[in-house]
C-alpha cells in the first residue's frame, strides 16, 4: 500500500451533490459542506488517535475558492499536520472529482482527545498511522456494541 507523502492530502470520501445540498442560489451551501468536512475530520481522528471521545476545537478561516452545483461529485482531502499532547491539527481541502478544481480549504482544523469524563486528555501519538489498530476496541467489534446497546 503507498501512502501519502508529508505534504499530500489524501481524498478518501467523496458525496454527490444532490438538491437537498443547494441553497437559495442553486449551488452547494455552505453549511451542508462544512458539517460533511467536521464529521469526516472527528472520524480520521478517531482513528488517528484510538478514541471515539474526540471534538472540534477550532477551525481557521474557511476559504471558498468555487462552488458545486447539483450533480458534481466533490472530494474531501485532509492531512495531519500537527499532533499537541490532547489534540491532532489538520488542514482540510475540497474539490470537484473531475475537474479536480478546489472548492474550499481550511488550514486549520483542531481536534481535542477527551476522557470518559469529558476533559481534555493526552494520547501519547505524535504521527500518523494508516494501520488500523488505533481504532477504538468498541468501534471494530460491531456486533458487540450493537448487543451492549440492546441491554
Amino acid at each position: 500500500m503507498t501512502t501519502p507523502t508529508d505534504h499530500e492530502i489524501t481524498f478518501r470520501t467523496r458525496k454527490w451533490i444532490k438538491p437537498e445540498d443547494l441553497n437559495a442560489n442553486g449551488t452547494l451551501f455552505g453549511g451542508s459542506l462544512l458539517r460533511w468536512i467536521d464529521e469526516e475530520a472527528a472520524i480520521y481522528v478517531m482513528i488517528q488517535l484510538g478514541n471515539e471521545r474526540v471534538v472540534t476545537k477550532y477551525m481557521s478561516e474557511i476559504n471558498f475558492v468555487s462552488s458545486a452545483e447539483q450533480g458534481d461529485i466533490v472530494e474531501m482531502g485532509l492531512l495531519a499536520t500537527a499532533f499537541g499532547r490532547t489534540s491532532m491539527t489538520m488542514r482540510a481541502e475540497v474539490r470537484n472529482l473531475f475537474t479536480r478544481q478546489s472548492i474550499l480549504t481550511i488550514e486549520k482544523i483542531v481536534f481535542v482527545n477527551l476522557d470518559e469524563d469529558g476533559r481534555p486528555a493526552p494520547h501519547g501519538y505524535t504521527d500518523i498511522t494508516y494501520d488500523r489498530n488505533r481504532i477504538p476496541e468498541r468501534l471494530r467489534l460491531p456486533a458487540k456494541r450493537h448487543a451492549a446497546r440492546n441491554l
